[in-house]
C-alpha cells in the first residue's frame, strides 16, 4: 500500500491569520481546494476548512469580509507522518471525523492529505465493480 508522502498534497496553500472568511473562501474557491494552513509570522498556526467556514460563519449569518479567519480556524491541526499508509490517514480520518490532516515529517509540516485524496488513491488502485452495457 501507497504512502502518504506519494498522495498527499506538497504545494500547500496557506492564508495570513488576519485575512477574512470571504478571502479564504475565495482562495479555496480559485485552488478549487477544501483547506487552507493559517500563518502567523512564516509559521502555521491553524487550519480552516470549507466546513469551518459553513458551521463557524455562514450558518450563523456573520459578516464574512470582517470576520477573521483566526475567529474560525482550527488551531489544533491533527497530524501524520509522511511514511504512513493510505489506510492509516482513512482510519484516522474517520474515527476523528475530518476531511485533512497535516502531513508531517519529523515534526515538520511537508504536506496535506484530504478525503478528496484518498477517494482518487483507492479509485486508482480499486477493481471495477460496476459493469458498463
Amino acid at each position: 500500500m501507497s504512502t502518504l508522502k506519494q498522495v498527499m498534497t506538497s504545494r500547500l496553500k496557506s492564508i495570513g491569520i488576519d485575512q477574512s472568511i470571504a478571502q479564504a473562501a475565495a482562495s479555496m474557491r480559485d485552488a478549487r481546494i477544501g483547506s487552507l494552513l493559517v500563518e502567523k509570522d512564516g509559521q502555521y498556526v491553524g487550519i480552516i476548512t470549507e466546513t469551518d467556514i459553513v458551521r463557524k460563519a455562514v450558518a450563523d449569518r456573520k459578516d464574512l469580509d470582517t470576520m477573521t479567519v483566526e475567529s474560525i480556524m482550527s488551531s489544533q491541526m491533527v497530524t501524520i507522518e509522511s511514511n504512513r499508509s493510505v489506510r492509516d490517514a482513512h482510519d484516522m480520518m474517520g474515527d476523528l471525523g475530518i476531511r485533512h490532516l497535516v502531513v508531517t515529517e519529523a515534526g515538520k509540516i511537508v504536506g496535506l492529505v484530504s478525503a478528496r485524496d484518498l477517494l482518487v488513491y483507492f479509485k486508482s488502485v480499486s477493481e471495477p465493480k460496476i459493469g458498463q452495457d
